[in-house]
């Protein structure tokens, strides 16, 4: 074998090398501290809109087997657990089926009494404080809202955020009152009226499902402008919600 030839093969060896370092580099940091998510619908509206991509942090709760990629069954519950804040925007596995992402706002912790009465929030039988805050449009085709009363609702740990509330008649204004059993959580979504979420077929969900905490969104396009469509990034970038923290 010529010399030339060995150098080429001892070349493509680096190469692979390099390669294989960095996507187990890539596939450690996806495991145990940021992955990357996409809104694919607008129950999160106004915080999270349709085309935002986030990161989310991953060891905020610790970790569960729905932290590895496939999920593979090596143990049960959290490893290095920490409890999550009331009103923190969670990425959680759907109880019903685990191979379903889902994006919500925790609202009840284990123990709470958690209830919505002609549209208000209650907590532990008090109302959560809700202002009105202007209105808002969205530039998602398949859910347009536009001009729809926007409230800011305010937690008993200081946490405040933007709600929408569509219609005041909706089936999610007005719900029996829901106790969290210990070990789960309670979810909502900002878009009051148009978010699956706990009040319906989510249910509780197990402090095992949990993910991690949306942080940061790190880039987004509008007007239902897909990834792939490089050539409309300039028109449809919303360039205001770039590296924007997820509140």
């Amino acid at each position: 074998m010529s010399e030339k030839v060995e150098k080429k093969q001892s070349a493509l060896w680096e190469n692979i090398k390099v390669i294989i370092q960095a996507l187990l580099l890539a596939m450690v940091i996806r495991t145990v501290a940021f992955q990357p998510f996409t809104i694919p619908s607008g129950s999160m509206m106004p915080t999270l809109l349709v085309g935002d991509y986030i990161f989310v942090n991953k060891f905020a709760y610790g970790y569960s087997r729905y932290s590895m990629p496939f999920s593979p069954d090596l143990f049960s519950g959290r490893i290095l657990a920490s409890e999550p804040k009331r009103g923190d925007v969670i990425v959680f596995r759907l109880p019903t089926d685990p191979d379903v992402d889902y994006i919500k706002r925790l609202i009840g912790l284990p123990g709470d009494r958690v209830q919505m009465i002609n549209g208000v929030l209650q907590l532990n039988g008090q109302p959560v404080p809700k202002m009105a805050d202007g209105n808002f449009t969205s530039d998602y085709r398949l859910d347009p809202g536009s001009d729809v009363p926007v409230f800011r609702e305010t937690l008993d740990n200081g946490r405040t955020y933007d709600t929408l509330d569509q219609s005041p008649v909706s089936r999610g204004d007005n719900t029996r009152e829901f106790i969290v059993p210990e070990g789960h959580y309670f979810f909502m979504g900002d878009n009051r009226d148009n978010s699956l979420d706990s009040r319906f077929d989510v249910g509780y969900v197990p402090a095992e499902n949990l993910v991690g905490r949306a942080s940061m969104i790190f880039f987004s396009l509008g007007n239902d402008t897909s990834f792939r469509e490089i050539w409309k990034w300039p028109a449809n970038m919303r360039w205001d919600r770039l590296f924007k923290v997820v509140d």
